[in-house]
Protein backbone atom coordinates (compact mmCIF):
# COMPACT_ATOMS: atom_id res chain seq x y z
CA UNK A 1 0.00 0.00 0.00
CA UNK A 2 1.26 3.25 -1.03
CA UNK A 3 -0.02 5.43 1.86
CA UNK A 4 0.68 9.73 1.25
CA UNK A 5 2.17 11.67 4.30
CA UNK A 6 0.56 14.72 6.23
CA UNK A 7 0.65 18.12 4.24
CA UNK A 8 -0.08 21.53 5.23
CA UNK A 9 -3.17 20.96 4.22
CA UNK A 10 -4.19 18.15 5.80
CA UNK A 11 -2.88 19.86 8.92
CA UNK A 12 -5.60 22.71 8.38
CA UNK A 13 -8.16 20.32 8.17
CA UNK A 14 -6.95 19.13 11.59
CA UNK A 15 -6.83 21.88 13.12
CA UNK A 16 -10.34 22.85 12.15
CA UNK A 17 -12.06 19.56 13.24
CA UNK A 18 -10.08 19.91 16.91
CA UNK A 19 -8.98 23.23 16.95
CA UNK A 20 -5.19 24.55 16.52
CA UNK A 21 -4.37 23.75 20.09
CA UNK A 22 -5.03 20.21 19.71
CA UNK A 23 -2.79 19.39 16.64
CA UNK A 24 1.15 19.33 17.09
CA UNK A 25 3.17 19.15 14.53
CA UNK A 26 5.95 20.45 16.94
CA UNK A 27 9.07 18.01 17.46
CA UNK A 28 9.33 18.09 21.11
CA UNK A 29 5.84 17.85 21.29
CA UNK A 30 5.68 14.96 19.24
CA UNK A 31 8.56 12.91 21.21
CA UNK A 32 6.67 11.47 23.75
CA UNK A 33 4.37 10.10 21.23
CA UNK A 34 7.20 7.64 19.67
CA UNK A 35 7.47 5.47 21.42
CA UNK A 36 5.62 3.42 24.64
CA UNK A 37 6.91 1.73 27.60
CA UNK A 38 8.75 -1.48 26.06
CA UNK A 39 10.45 0.31 22.61
CA UNK A 40 12.84 3.21 22.67
CA UNK A 41 12.36 6.22 20.70
CA UNK A 42 10.90 5.09 17.01
CA UNK A 43 9.75 6.64 13.80
CA UNK A 44 8.02 10.41 14.81
CA UNK A 45 4.16 10.77 13.71
CA UNK A 46 3.78 13.60 10.81
CA UNK A 47 1.41 14.69 13.30
CA UNK A 48 -0.21 14.27 17.06
CA UNK A 49 -3.94 15.20 17.50
CA UNK A 50 -6.48 15.21 20.58
CA UNK A 51 -9.60 14.68 19.57
CA UNK A 52 -12.15 15.60 22.59
CA UNK A 53 -15.42 13.19 21.35
CA UNK A 54 -16.18 10.06 19.20
CA UNK A 55 -17.64 12.56 16.34
CA UNK A 56 -13.78 14.88 16.49
CA UNK A 57 -12.19 10.97 16.07
CA UNK A 58 -14.68 10.13 13.44
CA UNK A 59 -13.85 13.18 10.98
CA UNK A 60 -10.03 12.98 11.40
CA UNK A 61 -10.35 8.92 10.40
CA UNK A 62 -12.68 9.87 7.82
CA UNK A 63 -10.07 12.51 6.34
CA UNK A 64 -6.98 10.33 6.65
CA UNK A 65 -9.29 7.79 5.49
CA UNK A 66 -9.97 9.60 2.04
CA UNK A 67 -6.23 10.68 2.04
CA UNK A 68 -4.97 7.84 2.55
CA UNK A 69 -2.82 8.61 6.00
CA UNK A 70 -2.18 6.09 8.17
CA UNK A 71 -4.24 6.82 11.58
CA UNK A 72 -2.04 4.97 14.96
CA UNK A 73 -4.56 4.73 17.76
CA UNK A 74 -3.42 6.08 21.31
CA UNK A 75 -4.26 5.70 24.72
CA UNK A 76 -1.25 6.58 27.95
CA UNK A 77 1.80 4.63 25.79
CA UNK A 78 1.96 2.02 28.78
CA UNK A 79 2.33 -0.66 25.96
CA UNK A 80 4.88 -2.49 25.87
CA UNK A 81 5.32 -3.95 21.97
CA UNK A 82 5.10 -0.62 19.99
CA UNK A 83 1.11 -1.14 19.33
CA UNK A 84 0.82 2.64 19.48
CA UNK A 85 3.44 4.45 17.63
CA UNK A 86 4.21 4.96 13.93
CA UNK A 87 6.60 3.91 12.25
CA UNK A 88 8.23 4.63 8.60
CA UNK A 89 5.32 5.32 6.97
CA UNK A 90 4.90 8.64 9.33
CA UNK A 91 0.53 9.19 9.56
CA UNK A 92 -1.32 10.52 12.48
CA UNK A 93 -1.32 9.86 16.07
CA UNK A 94 -4.78 10.15 17.32
CA UNK A 95 -4.72 9.94 21.61
CA UNK A 96 -7.68 9.65 23.48
CA UNK A 97 -6.35 11.45 26.14
CA UNK A 98 -8.91 13.92 26.32
CA UNK A 99 -11.89 11.88 26.45
CA UNK A 100 -11.69 11.20 29.91
CA UNK A 101 -15.03 11.64 31.57
CA UNK A 102 -17.26 8.36 33.08
CA UNK A 103 -20.52 8.98 31.54
CA UNK A 104 -22.48 6.96 33.52
CA UNK A 105 -22.52 4.95 36.88
CA UNK A 106 -25.47 2.99 37.74
CA UNK A 107 -25.35 1.01 40.62
CA UNK A 108 -28.78 -0.75 40.87
CA UNK A 109 -27.93 -2.15 37.35
CA UNK A 110 -24.00 -2.37 38.29
CA UNK A 111 -22.60 -1.18 35.36
CA UNK A 112 -20.43 2.14 34.20
CA UNK A 113 -20.26 4.18 31.11
CA UNK A 114 -16.31 5.67 30.16
CA UNK A 115 -14.38 7.15 27.72
CA UNK A 116 -11.52 5.33 26.19
CA UNK A 117 -9.41 7.99 28.00
CA UNK A 118 -10.34 7.20 31.52
CA UNK A 119 -7.95 5.55 33.91
CA UNK A 120 -8.76 1.89 35.25
CA UNK A 121 -7.87 2.94 38.69
CA UNK A 122 -10.10 5.88 38.58
CA UNK A 123 -12.60 3.49 37.19
CA UNK A 124 -12.11 0.68 40.02
CA UNK A 125 -11.90 3.24 42.83
CA UNK A 126 -15.45 4.88 41.54
CA UNK A 127 -16.88 1.58 41.66
CA UNK A 128 -15.19 0.85 45.14
CA UNK A 129 -16.59 3.85 46.77
CA UNK A 130 -20.57 2.54 45.64
CA UNK A 131 -19.14 -0.98 47.20
CA UNK A 132 -19.14 -2.68 43.69
CA UNK A 133 -15.80 -4.00 41.80
CA UNK A 134 -14.47 -3.63 38.28
CA UNK A 135 -12.56 -6.82 38.11
CA UNK A 136 -10.16 -5.65 35.76
CA UNK A 137 -6.93 -5.44 37.06
CA UNK A 138 -3.27 -4.55 34.80
CA UNK A 139 -0.60 -3.77 36.65
CA UNK A 140 -0.28 -0.59 35.02
CA UNK A 141 -4.08 -0.03 36.41
CA UNK A 142 -2.46 3.61 37.94
CA UNK A 143 -1.58 5.09 34.48
CA UNK A 144 -3.02 2.80 31.68
CA UNK A 145 -6.51 3.66 30.08
CA UNK A 146 -9.54 1.61 29.62
CA UNK A 147 -9.36 2.03 25.71
CA UNK A 148 -5.95 0.92 25.48
CA UNK A 149 -6.87 -1.81 27.97
CA UNK A 150 -9.71 -2.45 25.57
CA UNK A 151 -7.24 -2.44 22.44
CA UNK A 152 -5.10 -5.28 23.83
CA UNK A 153 -7.82 -6.98 25.97
CA UNK A 154 -5.52 -6.50 29.09
CA UNK A 155 -5.63 -9.33 31.45
CA UNK A 156 -4.26 -8.65 35.00
CA UNK A 157 -4.00 -10.35 38.30
CA UNK A 158 -7.38 -11.20 38.41
CA UNK A 159 -7.81 -12.86 35.25
CA UNK A 160 -7.95 -16.43 37.19
CA UNK A 161 -11.36 -15.94 38.57
CA UNK A 162 -12.80 -12.87 36.52
CA UNK A 163 -11.06 -13.48 33.01
CA UNK A 164 -9.25 -10.81 31.25
CA UNK A 165 -10.62 -7.18 29.82
CA UNK A 166 -13.42 -8.45 27.11
CA UNK A 167 -14.84 -10.33 30.22
CA UNK A 168 -15.70 -7.40 31.76
CA UNK A 169 -17.11 -5.21 28.92
CA UNK A 170 -20.95 -5.46 27.77
CA UNK A 171 -20.44 -2.94 24.96
CA UNK A 172 -18.42 -0.45 22.88
CA UNK A 173 -18.78 2.70 21.08
CA UNK A 174 -15.52 2.30 18.35
CA UNK A 175 -15.14 4.78 15.17
CA UNK A 176 -14.08 2.20 12.39
CA UNK A 177 -11.34 2.45 9.42
CA UNK A 178 -13.77 4.42 7.52
CA UNK A 179 -14.78 6.77 9.94
CA UNK A 180 -17.97 6.12 11.22
CA UNK A 181 -19.31 5.62 14.56
CA UNK A 182 -20.68 1.94 15.32
CA UNK A 183 -21.88 0.01 18.63
CA UNK A 184 -20.72 -2.93 18.95
CA UNK A 185 -22.50 -5.59 21.70
CA UNK A 186 -25.43 -4.50 23.92
CA UNK A 187 -25.74 -4.79 27.56
CA UNK A 188 -26.90 -8.37 27.74
CA UNK A 189 -25.81 -11.36 29.54
CA UNK A 190 -26.21 -13.38 26.42
CA UNK A 191 -26.99 -12.75 22.67
CA UNK A 192 -26.30 -14.98 19.32
CA UNK A 193 -27.45 -11.90 17.57
CA UNK A 194 -24.83 -12.08 14.25
CA UNK A 195 -21.33 -12.06 14.61
CA UNK A 196 -19.39 -10.71 18.20
CA UNK A 197 -18.16 -7.54 16.74
CA UNK A 198 -17.60 -6.19 20.01
CA UNK A 199 -15.10 -9.53 20.99
CA UNK A 200 -13.32 -8.97 17.59
CA UNK A 201 -12.27 -5.14 17.79
CA UNK A 202 -11.28 -5.75 21.83
CA UNK A 203 -7.54 -6.83 21.58
CA UNK A 204 -7.41 -6.03 17.81
CA UNK A 205 -5.28 -3.30 18.64
CA UNK A 206 -6.27 -0.57 17.12
CA UNK A 207 -6.23 -2.54 13.86
CA UNK A 208 -9.97 -2.80 13.18
CA UNK A 209 -11.44 -0.07 15.03
CA UNK A 210 -10.64 2.85 17.64
CA UNK A 211 -12.42 2.05 21.06
CA UNK A 212 -13.94 5.37 22.39
CA UNK A 213 -16.09 4.57 24.63
CA UNK A 214 -17.30 1.39 26.61
CA UNK A 215 -20.10 0.01 28.69
CA UNK A 216 -18.17 -1.74 31.33
CA UNK A 217 -19.77 -4.64 33.70
CA UNK A 218 -19.84 -4.11 37.61
CA UNK A 219 -19.97 -6.51 40.46
CA UNK A 220 -20.53 -6.51 44.08
CA UNK A 221 -17.75 -6.16 46.14
CA UNK A 222 -16.43 -9.00 48.16
CA UNK A 223 -16.80 -8.43 51.82
CA UNK A 224 -14.58 -11.15 52.69
CA UNK A 225 -10.61 -11.42 50.97
CA UNK A 226 -7.76 -13.13 52.17
CA UNK A 227 -4.03 -13.10 50.55
CA UNK A 228 -1.71 -15.91 51.52
CA UNK A 229 1.97 -16.48 51.03
CA UNK A 230 3.21 -19.52 50.39
CA UNK A 231 7.01 -19.84 50.30
CA UNK A 232 8.60 -23.20 48.32
CA UNK A 233 12.40 -24.07 47.57
CA UNK A 234 11.47 -25.83 44.40
CA UNK A 235 10.28 -23.21 41.37
CA UNK A 236 8.39 -26.34 39.69
CA UNK A 237 6.55 -27.75 42.94
CA UNK A 238 5.36 -23.90 43.17
CA UNK A 239 4.30 -23.63 40.11
CA UNK A 240 2.94 -26.98 39.63
CA UNK A 241 0.74 -26.36 43.05
CA UNK A 242 -1.77 -23.97 40.81
CA UNK A 243 -3.78 -27.11 39.50
CA UNK A 244 -4.05 -28.66 42.73
CA UNK A 245 -5.74 -25.21 44.27
CA UNK A 246 -8.25 -25.60 41.20
CA UNK A 247 -8.36 -29.62 41.54
CA UNK A 248 -9.34 -28.67 45.51
CA UNK A 249 -12.42 -26.35 44.55
CA UNK A 250 -10.72 -23.40 45.05
CA UNK A 251 -11.42 -20.55 42.44
CA UNK A 252 -9.12 -18.07 43.60
CA UNK A 253 -8.88 -14.19 42.70
CA UNK A 254 -5.05 -14.22 41.80
CA UNK A 255 -2.37 -17.34 41.74
CA UNK A 256 0.84 -15.11 41.48
CA UNK A 257 4.50 -16.53 41.19
CA UNK A 258 7.63 -15.05 41.54
CA UNK A 259 11.24 -16.88 41.35
CA UNK A 260 14.15 -16.33 44.28
CA UNK A 261 16.30 -14.02 41.93
CA UNK A 262 13.64 -11.68 40.65
CA UNK A 263 12.18 -11.32 44.88
CA UNK A 264 15.41 -10.62 45.57
CA UNK A 265 15.49 -8.09 42.71
CA UNK A 266 12.10 -6.60 44.24
CA UNK A 267 13.57 -6.47 47.52
CA UNK A 268 16.85 -4.69 46.46
CA UNK A 269 14.53 -1.71 44.52
CA UNK A 270 11.97 -1.21 47.55
CA UNK A 271 15.31 -1.26 49.94
CA UNK A 272 12.72 -3.90 52.28
CA UNK A 273 13.29 -7.18 53.74
CA UNK A 274 10.74 -9.85 52.06
CA UNK A 275 9.97 -12.65 53.92
CA UNK A 276 11.58 -15.79 52.75
CA UNK A 277 13.81 -14.17 50.65
CA UNK A 278 16.48 -16.25 51.06
CA UNK A 279 16.10 -18.79 49.13
CA UNK A 280 12.28 -19.16 48.44
CA UNK A 281 9.96 -18.85 45.36
CA UNK A 282 6.90 -17.23 45.83
CA UNK A 283 3.01 -18.46 45.44
CA UNK A 284 0.94 -15.36 46.21
CA UNK A 285 -2.82 -16.68 46.39
CA UNK A 286 -5.87 -14.21 46.90
CA UNK A 287 -9.41 -15.54 47.83
CA UNK A 288 -12.63 -14.43 48.16
CA UNK A 289 -15.21 -15.73 50.69
CA UNK A 290 -18.88 -14.92 51.71
CA UNK A 291 -18.14 -15.03 55.08
CA UNK A 292 -15.51 -15.33 57.73
CA UNK A 293 -16.02 -18.70 58.67
CA UNK A 294 -16.08 -19.91 54.16
CA UNK A 295 -13.04 -17.66 54.30
CA UNK A 296 -11.17 -19.53 57.23
CA UNK A 297 -12.09 -23.05 55.33
CA UNK A 298 -10.89 -21.63 52.44
CA UNK A 299 -7.15 -21.00 54.06
CA UNK A 300 -6.73 -24.25 55.55
CA UNK A 301 -7.82 -26.16 52.31
CA UNK A 302 -4.96 -23.71 50.13
CA UNK A 303 -2.66 -24.49 53.60
CA UNK A 304 -2.98 -28.60 53.44
CA UNK A 305 -2.54 -27.93 49.06
CA UNK A 306 0.56 -26.22 48.85
CA UNK A 307 2.21 -27.93 52.35
CA UNK A 308 1.35 -31.09 50.93
CA UNK A 309 2.47 -29.93 47.51
CA UNK A 310 6.07 -28.44 48.76
CA UNK A 311 6.07 -25.24 50.26
CA UNK A 312 8.14 -24.67 53.34
CA UNK A 313 5.56 -22.19 54.67
CA UNK A 314 2.09 -20.65 54.52
CA UNK A 315 1.45 -17.40 55.79
CA UNK A 316 -1.68 -14.78 55.80
CA UNK A 317 0.28 -11.92 54.09
CA UNK A 318 -0.02 -7.95 54.46
CA UNK A 319 -2.33 -7.42 51.18
CA UNK A 320 -0.52 -4.12 51.05
CA UNK A 321 2.88 -5.04 51.45
CA UNK A 322 2.49 -8.18 48.99
CA UNK A 323 1.17 -6.79 46.39
CA UNK A 324 3.98 -3.64 46.33
CA UNK A 325 5.91 -6.45 45.66
CA UNK A 326 3.96 -8.20 43.15
CA UNK A 327 3.54 -5.16 41.24
CA UNK A 328 7.27 -3.79 41.61
CA UNK A 329 8.13 -6.19 39.16
CA UNK A 330 8.52 -4.36 36.15
CA UNK A 331 10.04 -1.07 37.99
CA UNK A 332 12.34 -3.21 39.71
CA UNK A 333 13.93 -4.66 36.51
CA UNK A 334 14.01 -1.64 34.92
CA UNK A 335 16.15 -0.43 38.16
CA UNK A 336 18.27 -3.17 37.30
CA UNK A 337 18.80 -2.70 33.32
CA UNK A 338 17.16 -0.31 30.58
CA UNK A 339 18.10 -3.00 27.90
CA UNK A 340 15.66 -5.89 28.75
CA UNK A 341 13.54 -8.11 26.51
CA UNK A 342 9.55 -8.51 27.91
CA UNK A 343 8.55 -11.96 27.25
CA UNK A 344 4.86 -12.73 27.40
CA UNK A 345 4.06 -16.21 27.10
CA UNK A 346 1.49 -18.35 28.32
CA UNK A 347 0.49 -22.10 28.29
CA UNK A 348 -2.39 -24.25 29.50
CA UNK A 349 -2.29 -24.25 33.08
CA UNK A 350 -0.96 -27.65 33.01
CA UNK A 351 2.15 -26.69 31.21
CA UNK A 352 2.78 -23.99 33.15
CA UNK A 353 5.57 -25.95 35.45
CA UNK A 354 6.78 -27.89 32.08
CA UNK A 355 7.45 -24.56 30.30
CA UNK A 356 9.21 -23.29 33.56
CA UNK A 357 11.75 -25.87 33.34
CA UNK A 358 11.85 -24.93 29.98
CA UNK A 359 12.80 -21.36 30.17
CA UNK A 360 15.35 -22.13 32.60
CA UNK A 361 16.67 -24.71 29.92
CA UNK A 362 16.99 -22.77 27.63
CA UNK A 363 18.43 -19.47 30.21
CA UNK A 364 21.39 -21.77 30.92
CA UNK A 365 22.12 -22.78 27.16
CA UNK A 366 22.26 -18.93 26.06
CA UNK A 367 23.77 -17.33 28.99
CA UNK A 368 20.97 -15.39 29.74
CA UNK A 369 20.12 -13.05 33.20
CA UNK A 370 16.13 -13.32 33.87
CA UNK A 371 13.43 -12.19 36.08
CA UNK A 372 10.16 -14.24 36.07
CA UNK A 373 6.93 -13.40 37.52
CA UNK A 374 4.04 -14.82 36.44
CA UNK A 375 0.20 -15.01 36.68
CA UNK A 376 0.20 -18.15 37.27
CA UNK A 377 -3.05 -19.03 37.78
CA UNK A 378 -4.07 -18.47 33.93
CA UNK A 379 -0.75 -20.13 32.55
CA UNK A 380 0.73 -16.49 31.73
CA UNK A 381 4.82 -16.02 32.66
CA UNK A 382 6.60 -12.30 32.37
CA UNK A 383 10.01 -13.61 31.38
CA UNK A 384 12.03 -10.83 31.46
CA UNK A 385 15.77 -11.24 29.98
CA UNK A 386 18.29 -8.76 30.73
CA UNK A 387 21.55 -7.68 28.78
CA UNK A 388 24.38 -9.26 30.35
CA UNK A 389 26.72 -6.46 31.65
CA UNK A 390 29.81 -7.45 29.94
CA UNK A 391 28.33 -8.46 26.80
CA UNK A 392 27.72 -6.02 23.10
CA UNK A 393 24.37 -5.59 22.58
CA UNK A 394 24.76 -7.27 18.94
CA UNK A 395 25.94 -10.48 21.27
CA UNK A 396 22.84 -10.20 23.72
CA UNK A 397 20.37 -9.84 20.61
CA UNK A 398 21.66 -12.79 18.93
CA UNK A 399 21.37 -15.21 22.09
CA UNK A 400 17.81 -14.00 22.92
CA UNK A 401 16.61 -14.49 18.95
CA UNK A 402 18.19 -17.85 18.88
CA UNK A 403 16.49 -18.41 22.49
CA UNK A 404 13.21 -16.97 20.78
CA UNK A 405 13.04 -19.93 18.31
CA UNK A 406 13.21 -22.98 20.63
CA UNK A 407 11.11 -21.06 23.39
CA UNK A 408 7.97 -20.36 20.72
CA UNK A 409 8.53 -23.83 19.44
CA UNK A 410 8.15 -25.37 22.64
CA UNK A 411 5.38 -23.20 23.67
CA UNK A 412 3.13 -23.59 20.76
CA UNK A 413 3.79 -27.90 20.44
CA UNK A 414 2.25 -27.51 24.20
CA UNK A 415 -1.21 -25.65 23.22
CA UNK A 416 0.31 -22.07 24.26
CA UNK A 417 0.80 -18.39 22.49
CA UNK A 418 3.47 -15.76 22.02
CA UNK A 419 1.72 -13.32 24.09
CA UNK A 420 -1.27 -13.99 26.67
CA UNK A 421 -1.51 -9.87 27.70
CA UNK A 422 1.13 -7.82 26.39
CA UNK A 423 -0.55 -7.90 22.49
CA UNK A 424 2.04 -8.18 19.42
CA UNK A 425 2.20 -4.73 18.05
CA UNK A 426 5.09 -3.89 15.72
CA UNK A 427 7.76 -5.96 18.05
CA UNK A 428 6.75 -9.43 16.88
CA UNK A 429 4.85 -9.24 14.44
CA UNK A 430 8.10 -11.30 12.48
CA UNK A 431 7.25 -14.15 15.43
CA UNK A 432 3.14 -13.88 14.91
CA UNK A 433 3.72 -14.46 11.40
CA UNK A 434 6.28 -17.61 11.88
CA UNK A 435 4.30 -19.41 14.72
CA UNK A 436 0.75 -18.39 13.82
CA UNK A 437 -1.10 -21.17 11.62
CA UNK A 438 -1.23 -20.25 8.28
CA UNK A 439 -4.95 -20.79 7.84
CA UNK A 440 -5.69 -18.97 11.23
CA UNK A 441 -3.10 -15.84 9.96
CA UNK A 442 -5.24 -15.72 6.22
CA UNK A 443 -8.39 -15.61 8.22
CA UNK A 444 -7.14 -12.65 10.24
CA UNK A 445 -5.98 -10.55 7.38
CA UNK A 446 -9.47 -11.33 5.25
CA UNK A 447 -10.88 -9.68 8.04
CA UNK A 448 -8.35 -6.33 7.98
CA UNK A 449 -8.94 -6.05 4.28
CA UNK A 450 -12.60 -6.52 4.38
CA UNK A 451 -13.05 -3.97 7.66
CA UNK A 452 -9.99 -1.54 6.22
CA UNK A 453 -9.74 -1.58 3.07
CA UNK A 454 -6.71 1.26 2.78
CA UNK A 455 -4.90 -0.38 5.55
CA UNK A 456 -4.72 3.06 6.97
CA UNK A 457 -6.00 2.00 10.93
CA UNK A 458 -2.50 0.94 12.77
CA UNK A 459 -1.02 -0.76 9.44
CA UNK A 460 2.04 -2.83 10.18
CA UNK A 461 0.76 -4.39 13.76
CA UNK A 462 0.29 -7.98 14.46
CA UNK A 463 1.03 -8.88 10.69
CA UNK A 464 1.29 -7.28 7.26
CA UNK A 465 -1.31 -7.19 5.25
CA UNK A 466 -0.06 -8.81 1.63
Amino acid sequence: MEYNHVTPAVVADLEAIVGAKYVWTDRDKKIPYGQDEGTGPACLPDVVVLPASAEELAAVVRLANDAVIPVIPRGTGTGLEGGAVADSRGGIVVSTERMDRIVEINEDAMYMVVQAGVITARIQEEARKRGLLYAGDPCSGDCCCIGGNGATNAGGNRAVKYGTTRHQVYSVEVVNPTGRIVNLGARLQKQSTGYSLDQLVIGSEGTLGIITKATLKLLPKPKYALDLLAIFDDRRQAMGVVTKIIKAGITPTCVEFMDNITIKSVEKYLNENLQGSDNGNYVIVEVEGTSEDDLDDKAVILDEVCTENGASSVLVADHNKIWQARKAFAEAVRAESLIVCKEDVVVPVDQEAALLDEILRLAKKYNLVTRIASHAGDGNIHLNILKNEDATYEDWDQRVKANQQELYKFIYAHGGRLSGEHGIGYKRKHLMEEFTDPGELEMMKAIKKALDPNDILNPGKIFDVD
